[in-house]
């Protein structure tokens, strides 16, 4: 796992961008996994901004969102399917049919979660992974004690988990209890998980996923066993690290070829 410190989320993001965008570069037919919530915002905001300036390509791209809330139409505006168009497939040049998100309205759940592993299967896996964190140490929608091994499946969402995401709602009984979520084990299997977590409000999960145990009750410390997991934070959530200023000598030192 490689720790990245940078001062504010800003920076964070635009190395973020930096990775995917080198990714699109090197390889225009990319599988990307894409995350929701306020911590990938700026990041997608500098990719729109690299097809601005540059052109960069996304028309040979596909990409896999981690989860949706069933029960929300693609048009609600606090569905996932709404923040991704939002956010940022409407500042981008990627094909409708290239985008693939859970169907929170599927009359039958579990074919649409085994449809689901099938697609990212069928474009040859998901090349990087972007990911945030929850105050618990979730990731995607799996709460704590999710099998580490688990697939894309239906998950009842944690009361701090409801509360955390109710701003979308405006009113914390809206949120809805359950989503369907890639699971654990299949976000292990994409090549680059690139998990971004800002704020003191996630130096607890972002200290126990780093450097606590390997634990369901964690689930995000699995990331801890993938091959190639870059962690992007700011100084707020890096500040209950206790490795804190090696992840700095060792960003600071990077031979030029692996650089950002």
């Amino acid at each position: 796992m490689e720790i990245i410190i940078q001062p504010d989320r800003d920076r964070a993001c635009a190395l973020g961008a930096r990775l995917v965008a080198g990714l699109v570069r090197r390889k225009p037919d990319a599988v990307l996994g894409l995350a929701t919530g306020s911590s990938p915002i700026p990041l997608y905001a500098g990719l729109i901004e690299t097809r601005r300036r540059d052109g960069l390509d996304f028309s040979r791209v596909r990409t896999f969102n981690l989860d949706e809330f069933i029960g929300l139409e693609p048009e609600h505006p606090a569905s996932y399917h709404a923040f991704m168009k939002r956010h940022l497939f409407d500042g981008i040049n990627i094909p409708a049919g290239s985008i693939h998100i859970p169907d929170g309205m599927a009359p039958d759940v579990e074919r649409t979660c085994r449809d689901y592993e099938a697609a990212i299967k069928a474009c040859g896996g998901i090349d990087l992974q972007v990911l945030g964190v929850g105050s618990d140490g979730h990731i995607g929608f799996n709460e704590p004690t999710s099998s580490l091994a688990s697939r894309t499946r239906i998950k009842t969402l944690t009361d701090r988990t409801r509360r955390d995401n109710a701003a979308d709602f405006g009113d914390p009984a809206k949120v809805p209890f359950h989503v369907i979520t890639m699971g654990v084990g299949t976000i292990m299997e994409t090549r680059v998980c690139l998990l971004l977590a800002f704020g003191k409000k996630k130096a607890p999960a972002v200290a126990t996923l780093a450097e606590g145990p390997i634990t369901a009750m964690v689930p995000a410390s699995i990331l801890q066993m993938h091959p190639r997991a870059i962690v992007l934070i700011d100084e707020e959530a890096a500040a209950e690290l206790k490795r804190a200023d090696y992840y700095r000598w060792v960003f600071d030192h990077k031979p030029d070829w692996q650089r950002i």
